[in-house]
Parts: C-alpha cells; sequence; structure tokens
C-alpha cells in the first residue's frame, strides 16, 4: 500500500485495504462525516483531512503505519465528549466507538475484565451485573461515556471519593505504539521490568528512557514538588510522572506498570485496542440519598466538609442556575419532586450500607449534626429508584445550561479545576471574587466531596471582548488554583485547552520532562498531536466565529422563542446525550442506536446545520448536500426535544432545512408522494377493497416501493373498508351507545388522516369507550394534520393545513370542553409545530 500518490495522500489504497470504512474525499457523504467530526464538547472546531472507522485491531495497525509513514496525526475518538477538545484536530479521526465495542472475558474470581475501547461504562456494567461486580468510574456521561476515552481522560465521576479514578482500576493495556509496533502493557515485578528494558524495538526504548528520567534525583525532586497535593486525588495536569514516580522501584508500589502513564494521556502516547480493568464487588445494597437545600452556595460547601466527615460515598452540588433550568424541561420537570421552595443551592449527598436501619442512622445523625449547626433548610431522604431520578437532574447539568439565551453563554474553561476539599470554600471564595472583578457570573455543579466543582461562567466567544476573557480567566483561575497546589484539571483532562498552562502550573523543568515523555513515544508526533504539549493558543480555533454576520435567515417556521434558527442549532453542548444505545432507555436517538455511527445523531445534525449558518446566514447556508447527508435518517420522531438535555429540537429543523432545500432543488415525487398520502388515501378509500388487493400484488406494489424508496419486506398501509367519519355520520356504527340527556360532557375528537382511513377499528373503540364513560363525541369539521407534510419537510403546505384546521376549530373549542386524538404524531402538531407556523392571532 502506497502512502502517497501523486505527492497526495493515497486514501483510496488505504480504503481498499481495511475492512472497516474510511471517509476523505469530497462527496457529500463524506464531507457530512468529516463536518460531524469537527467538535467535541468543548468550544473548538477544526475539520479533519479524513475520518476512519476500523472494524478491528488490524486495521488499526494499518491506519497507525499509514500515519507514521505519511506523518499524518491521527486523533483517536470514542464518544467524542471531551471538553478540553482532545478529540479536535486536522488529521485523520479514528472512530473506536462503533466496531471496537465488545466485552471480550470476564475472570468473576480474580474480579476482572477485559474490554475494547468502544464499549459503554453503563453497558459494560449491566453486562457485569450477573457477575456481581461493577467497574467503578462513574462520570456524568456514564450511559455514552466508552472506557477507551475514559482512560484517555482518566475520568472519576461521582463515587470518585470512594472508588477512585480510571487510572487506579486500569491493570493492563494491548496498544499499538507510534511506529505500529504492538505491545502488553501491565505490572512489571523487578525481574519482569529488568527484561523489557532489555528489548530491541520502541517499547525497550520507552522502559529504558523513563527509567532514566525516573532515576534522575533532580527530576524526583521536581516532580514531588511541583505536582498536585497528595490529597487532591483528581489530578490530570500534564503527564502522571508523580504516578510513575510512587511505583517501583521509586516509590511505594510493589510493581511498575506504565499504565498509570497512559491512563490521562489523551490518545498523545499510544492507541488502546483492549483493557484489562479491575472489578469492584457491588455496593452495599441499601443507598440513601440525602438532599440538603442550602441557602447560599457558601452554605453548601460547609455542609460538603461535614457530609466527607460522616463517611459518604458521595457528595454532588447543583446550583440554583441549573435547578432553575429544570422547572420546564420536558424530561427534568419529574426529576424535581423532591425540591423544596427554592434553594440557592443544593447538596446531594449518598450513604450506602448493608441494612437499610444502619443507612437512616448514618444519614440521621449527618442530618442531626447540620441542624445542630444550622446549616440547610431542608433535607429530604430519597430511596430506591427515587435517587436515580434525582442522580439524572444532577447529570444534565452541563446540557441544561446550554438553554440559557443570547451570546453569553457557558463554557468550559475553569469546570475542572480540583483542589483539596478542605480548600475548596477559600478557593472559591477567591474564584468569585476575580469573576465579580471581571463582571462575569457564572454557574456552580458536580464534585464538592472530590473537591472538584464544575465552574461555567457565562462568556460571549463571539465577541472580542469575550476571547479576551476567555484567556484571562482561566490565567487569573490558574494562579488560584496553583496558590492550593490543586490541579488546573481534575478529570477532564487538558487537551488544547489548558495545554498551554501546564508549564505554568509545573514549572518549566516538569514540562520538558513532559515534553520528553512526549517525543519518546511519539517521535514523529503523530499520535494526537497539540494536546497537553505543543498545544495550540487556548482562543484559537473556536467553534463560534468571532463578529457574526447579523444578517438572519428568513425561515417558515417561528424561531423567535429561540432567538432565531442559528441559536437553536448552536444550543447544542457537544455532551452526547443522542448517543446513549438502546440499553440506557428513551427514545433519543433512534437512528444512532441503529447505526451507532456520529454522523447519525442529534449532535451531528445539529453541528453540521451550525456550521453552515454561521459561514452564510442566508438562504445560500441550506444549499448543502452534507446537512441533507446528515438529516436523512432522522425519523422527526422528537425525542430529542424532550430528552436533549439542551432541547435541541432536530425534528423541526430538519423541516425547516428540507423545505429551504426543496426550493432550491425542487421537490422529490418521493417526498410528495409521502406528504399528500392523505390526499392519496381519500381517493382510495372510494374503492378499498381494489386498493388492497393491488398493494399486495408485486406487480403494483414493487414498484411503488421502489419509487417510495421502501424496503420490499415492508407492507404498504391497508385502507379500511369505510372511514371513520363515515362510521360516525352515515350510520355504519355497529354499536349505538345511548345517549343521555343533561349533563353530558363534550369532548371533541380530532379524526386524524391515520385514524380515519387506516385504523378505524381503533377510533371507532376510543369513541364508544368515552360515550361509555359519559361524554358526548364530536368531530368538528377540521382537515388533515399536515404530519406527512412536516415528516418531509414541506412546511409551507403544513403552515396552510394548520392556519385552515385552527380557523375551523376556534369556533368550537372552548376552555372547558377538550380536543384529543388517537395519533400523538398528529394531535401534538397543535402544541408543538403549529404555534410556529401560524401568524401570532391564531395563537390564543
Amino acid at each position: 500500500m502506497n502512502v502517497e500518490a501523486g505527492n497526495k495522500l493515497d486514501f483510496s489504497a488505504l480504503k481498499q485495504a481495511l475492512s472497516g470504512d474510511l471517509y476523505f474525499d469530497d462527496s457529500p457523504e463524506d464531507r457530512a462525516v468529516k463536518m460531524a467530526y469537527a467538535t467535541d464538547a468543548s468550544v473548538y472546531q477544526e475539520i479533519p483531512l479524513a475520518v476512519a472507522v476500523p472494524r478491528h485491531e488490524k486495521d488499526l495497525v494499518k491506519l497507525v503505519k499509514f500515519c507514521r509513514d505519511a506523518r499524518l496525526p491521527m486523533i483517536p475518538r470514542t464518544a467524542g465528549t471531551s471538553l478540553a477538545g482532545q478529540v479536535v484536530g486536522t488529521g485523520l479521526v479514528i472512530d473506536l466507538s462503533r466496531h471496537m465495542n465488545a466485552l471480550l472475558e470476564v475472570n468473576q474470581a480474580e474480579k476482572w475484565v477485559r474490554v475494547q475501547p468502544g464499549i459503554e461504562r453503563d453497558v459494560l456494567n449491566e453486562l457485569l451485573l450477573p457477575y456481581g461486580l461493577f467497574f467503578g468510574p462513574e462520570t456524568s456521561t456514564s450511559n455514552r461515556a466508552m472506557i477507551g476515552g475514559m482512560i484517555g481522560n482518566n475520568s472519576c465521576g461521582l463515587h470518585s471519593m470512594v472508588w477512585g479514578t480510571t487510572r487506579d482500576h486500569v491493570l493492563e493495556v494491548k496498544v499499538i505504539l507510534s511506529n505500529g509496533e504492538e505491545a502488553l502493557v501491565k505490572a512489571l515485578d523487578a525481574t519482569a521490568l529488568q527484561a523489557k528494558k532489555k528489548q530491541t524495538g520502541l517499547e525497550g526504548q520507552i522502559y529504558r528512557e523513563i527509567d532514566r528520567i525516573l532515576t534522575d534525583t533532580a527530576n524526583q525532586k521536581a516532580i514531588r514538588e511541583a505536582y498536585p497535593a497528595e490529597k487532591v486525588v483528581r489530578r490530570n495536569s500534564g503527564y502522571a510522572l508523580d504516578a510513575l514516580l510512587d511505583s517501583y522501584p521509586f516509590g511505594g508500589k510493589k510493581d511498575f506498570n506504565l499504565c498509570r502513564l497512559i491512563a490521562g494521556s489523551e490518545g498523545t502516547l499510544a492507541m488502546i485496542t483492549e483493557a484489562k480493568l479491575n472489578l469492584l464487588e457491588l455496593p452495599p445494597a441499601e443507598k440513601g440519598l440525602v438532599c440538603v437545600h442550602c441557602s447560599s452556595l457558601k452554605e453548601s460547601l460547609l455542609v460538603n466538609l461535614i457530609a466527607i466527615k460522616h463517611g459518604c460515598y458521595a457528595s454532588e452540588l447543583v446550583d440554583a442556575l441549573i435547578l432553575g433550568f429544570t422547572k420546564n424541561h420536558p424530561a427534568q420537570q419529574k426529576n424535581r419532586f423532591f425540591i423544596e421552595g427554592e434553594p440557592a443551592a443544593l447538596l446531594m449527598i449518598e450513604f450506602m450500607e448493608a441494612e437499610l436501619e444502619q443507612m437512616q442512622a448514618k444519614a440521621a445523625a449527618f442530618v442531626h449534626e447540620l441542624k445542630s449547626l444550622q446549616l440547610g433548610y431542608a433535607y429530604p431522604l430519597l430511596t430506591g429508584s427515587s435517587i436515580n431520578k434525582a442522580w439524572d437532574l444532577r447529570k444534565a447539568g452541563l446540557g441544561l445550561l446550554r438553554n440559557i439565551k443570547g451570546d453569553a453563554q457557558p463554557v468550559n474553561l475553569i469546570e475542572d479545576c480540583a483542589v483539596a476539599p478542605e480548600d475548596l470554600p477559600a478557593y472559591i471564595d477567591e474564584l468569585q471574587e476575580l469573576l465579580q472583578s471581571m463582571n462575569l457570573t457564572a454557574s456552580y455543579y458536580a464534585h464538592a466531596g472530590a473537591g472538584e466543582l464544575h465552574v461555567e461562567p457565562l462568556i460571549n466567544l463571539k465577541s472580542a471582548t469575550g476571547r479576551i476573557q476567555f484567556r484571562e480567566l482561566l490565567a487569573g483561575t490558574a494562579a488560584i488554583v496553583k496558590k492550593y497546589k490543586g490541579s488546573l484539571s481534575g478529570e477532564h483532562g487538558d487537551g488544547r485547552l489548558r495545554g498551554e498552562f501546564i508549564p505554568y502550573m509545573l514549572g518549566d523543568r516538569c514540562f520538558e520532562l513532559c515534553k520528553e515523555i512526549k517525543r519518546l513515544f511519539d517521535p514523529q508526533q503523530v499520535l494526537n498531536p497539540g494536546k497537553i504539549t505543543d498545544a495550540p493558543p487556548m482562543d484559537a480555533y473556536f467553534r463560534m466565529p468571532a463578529n457574526p454576520p447579523s444578517e438572519k435567515v428568513t425561515t417558515h417556521f417561528n424561531f423567535e422563542r429561540e432567538g432565531g434558527i442559528l441559536a437553536l442549532a448552536e444550543k447544542c453542548s457537544g455532551s452526547g446525550d443522542c448517543r446513549k444505545t438502546h440499553r440506557a432507555g428513551g427514545t433519543m436517538c433512534p437512528s444512532y442506536m441503529a447505526t451507532r455511527f456520529e454522523k447519525d445523531t442529534t449532535r451531528a445534525r445539529a453541528n453540521l446545520l451550525r456550521q453552515f449558518l454561521s459561514a452564510e446566514p442566508s438562504a445560500k447556508a441550506f444549499d448543502h448536500e452534507e446537512i441533507h447527508a446528515a438529516m436523512d435518517l432522522c425519523l422527526s420522531c422528537k425525542g430529542c426535544k424532550a430528552e436533549c438535555p439542551s432541547s435541541v429540537d432536530v425534528s423541526k429543523l430538519k423541516a425547516e432545512f428540507l423545505q429551504q432545500y426543496y426550493e432550491l432543488h425542487g421537490v422529490p415525487l418521493k417526498a410528495r408522494m409521502i406528504g399528500e398520502f392523505p390526499a392519496l388515501s381519500a381517493f382510495a378509500s372510494k374503492f378499498p377493497t381494489i386498493y388492497n388487493w393491488s398493494m399486495k400484488q408485486s406487480l403494483f406494489a414493487r414498484p411503488l416501493k421502489k419509487l417510495l424508496n421502501m424496503a420490499a419486506e415492508r407492507d404498504l398501509p391497508a385502507l379500511h373498508r369505510f372511514t371513520l367519519r363515515k362510521w360516525v355520520e352515515g350510520g355504519k356504527r355497529g354499536e349505538v351507545v345511548k345517549r343521555v340527556e343533561g349533563g353530558k360532557r363534550r369532548v371533541y375528537f380530532f379524526c386524524d388522516e391515520f385514524t380515519n382511513y387506516n385504523d378505524v377499528e381503533l377510533g371507532m373503540k376510543c369513541i364508544k369507550l368515552l360515550e361509555k364513560l359519559g361524554y358526548e363525541v364530536i368531530i368538528p369539521q377540521h382537515i388533515e394534520s399536515g404530519r406527512t407534510h412536516l415528516s418531509k419537510g414541506l412546511v409551507k403546505r403544513a403552515k396552510q393545513i394548520a392556519i385552515k384546521n385552527i380557523e375551523l376549530l376556534a369556533p368550537v373549542v372552548e376552555d372547558d370542553c377538550s380536543i384529543i386524538g388517537l395519533e400523538p404524531s398528529a394531535i401534538l402538531s397543535f402544541r408543538d409545530e403549529y404555534l410556529d407556523l401560524v401568524p401570532p392571532t391564531l395563537q390564543e
């Protein structure tokens, strides 16, 4: 396989050599894929040169060797939820999540598991449940965070104060080194370590040079003095030389294991293909979550110190700003059941014990001390499934914050700073003074018990002033963190965001050691370069353009509530909630659940639309087949509207895009036929028997399915022998419920196009049931719902239908009389789409 052909990278030859997929050319599909991988959950954006989706380890070896020979940067990626730009960059993005996601081996007796890097943390634990074991580190993204990324970032999560960090549980990793060599990294005793150092090749050189670096007493002194204090458990600044220094023969640990260095290295030292992980026995059965309602943030931090003293398993903070956004969020409203009043801060403290009485006693003792110190004003104790609901509310924090309107948005910048828990109150005091001096506000949430609050300042990165604040705030915060000997990164990693500040945090000598480690593992600088060492400026390559044009796109939907169509697309935080699998439950996102491919996520669709709208805010922004390719598998199910923490309604975005696209390119026959399904059904209902017979004959059905691009295995919808309206109005009712005069409650039944023509028997049963219950059921005059038009992006026609239906129904529908329907997507059009389609005079 030639790396270069005609002085260009020969991606065509590489694609032929792979069992997996490679996207590199200028076709709409490939461009859409590359744009989908241009961002993560950070503020950065760079479109990669190509995207590879390897099917197995052999593919990975070929990819690494190709990049080595071409000196092409390669960026390993799993869920893409990194907050510091770790998986953003030019070069070749390698997505390990789609195919390399298997559980390979479980050893119940020795309590370990061997997995591929693309397996989700929660999926892994679900599979481990029958063994009575689990993997401890638990990020807020655990239903889509993958083991490879968790190792790369040394992830921690809710219970790190008890179960530690990912680094604490990585026993072995199978890796591909930068030159294509395969290696197994594991714990080594004295004999095995000496044998490694005698090996030829890059692996042997790595062990020899690391031994030389750490044997130097001056280096040892610099590392011990510069790295975060030992009591700071969350510590991800630079490479983990301090963890190696604690290993044999330099420190207290009995073995030497380079896994301690690879964990937290962000894919810059080696490509992980497998990992052997330590497992824990399932936690105590009886859990209780004390939710302490506090009147101030400062009070909550004092409560946190007492919670730690009482031996809690987790202590997590949620502030008033986040709580406010849960009030009207479709998925989070139900999770507020335990909140009393308007707390300025909510501290969620979890206790676990083997017996219920022990847990209750521990929680009671904790609450008793709080009351004696007059800390907090409400202390509900949650148990059972209620705990999961409360944790879901806490985990939604990052996404919920994107519901703030305006250009000043929460940014991931100082969200990952960690100090010792006892230093947290003083650290936050100084940080708030810094924020106030810069006229900035922020939200505070997350891991109080571990000494790390996710502080999200509101900064307008579209403005020159905001970009200056972005740098100055991180610089000022770094000084405060260093004062308390904390870590600028606790669990999210340095990436390209904080890499620039490592020399300041660790000192020049230790930073040079980090650079030496990078050169040792990756002499050609092809493994995720620009992260940790040699990072680009932290205020470059933003996803948001500076000083964007004020011109706004003319749309068919009303986007005023969202601040415009671009603002709705920009709400995507990149948190990747749309990447959860079917095992996690919920609806979002069915296309990703089917394909496990980034292009088919809610996130990708919003990001592609945002990229084009930001570049050219006019009708031209919709004239792109790349967006069409990304939207293609969207089912318009509206799962994202309810489940996305940021409420990114891709169904609405898709419909608007398609209408704009059709105006430039014409409406495809398939879209027109599906949109006009009600009209076609009305015509065919005049001779339903003939229609149903013909649709079962391949002579007629096959070309129609081909025209509609339907799978041959799918049946075309059959028509009932009469319509529901005819049954109601024309005396075709099998059983007429006797009407009772006086006191009759009235309901209006919206006879949608699907119930009227296809599911007539269901409609009949519904009407009979309502009448049995004492309702007078009336089918008012109305037309179809417009749902088929909306699903195919025929928004102009749907708008006409919406206006007509409201005009017809307005005179008859009253406040004390409901309008109901059977087909959710049809009846809910009144709530979800009609209000954004009709003029203000019809919205009342």
